[in-house]
């Protein structure tokens, strides 16, 4: 792992609203922390299950693919048919490289940094509607979810590449 401090231990980042930074850093720390691990990482493996597990493939579309289902609905909107069709496809074996799944995700992080930019702190306490059913969150609490959201299943995709390539050499 690198030798710089963590994201959070960097000081503040520009243009990201002083209650919104520690979503930024979680996102920009999984983003670093992903790229790393999945460096070099053979495509090969991407939907190797180990121990029923979900595969590596399934972190990296499911990652990207919640962070942008969160800040749709933070922008008050519904999911589109494209986001619809994604979530259906998540952990399904497609024929997708490393590298692909990780300039997906690198770019919904990206999405998502900016969305924080030019997010009002006023609005973190509107009420947002989740899913079909509408089911009542928050702005703050969207964000919130996207950042713990997507640290948990970068902890997730380390065990899985681990093993993987545990077993690999094994």
């Amino acid at each position: 792992m690198s030798n710089k401090p963590e994201v959070w231990l960097r000081g503040l980042l520009d243009g990201i609203p002083a209650l919104l930074q520690p979503i930024a850093h979680a996102l920009l720390q999984a983003r670093e922390e992903v790229d790393e691990l999945m460096a070099g990482f053979p495509d090969l493996l991407l939907w190797e299950r180990p121990a029923g597990m979900a595969s590596a493939g399934f972190h990296l579309q499911h990652m990207a693919g919640v962070l942008d289902r969160l800040y749709t609905y933070v922008k008050d909107e519904q999911l589109n048919q494209k986001q619809l069709d994604y979530l259906g496809a998540e952990g399904k074996n497609i024929s997708v490289t490393v590298n692909q799944l990780l300039e997906h995700f690198n770019r919904q992080v990206d999405i998502a940094i900016k969305q924080l930019s030019e997010t009002d702190e006023a609005t973190l306490t509107e009420v947002r509607g989740v899913g079909r059913a509408n089911i009542p969150s928050t702005v703050i609490g969207l964000l919130v979810h996207s950042a713990e959201h997507t640290m948990r299943h970068t902890g997730q995709l380390l065990v899985t590449v681990r093993v993987l390539l545990a077993n690999r050499k094994a």
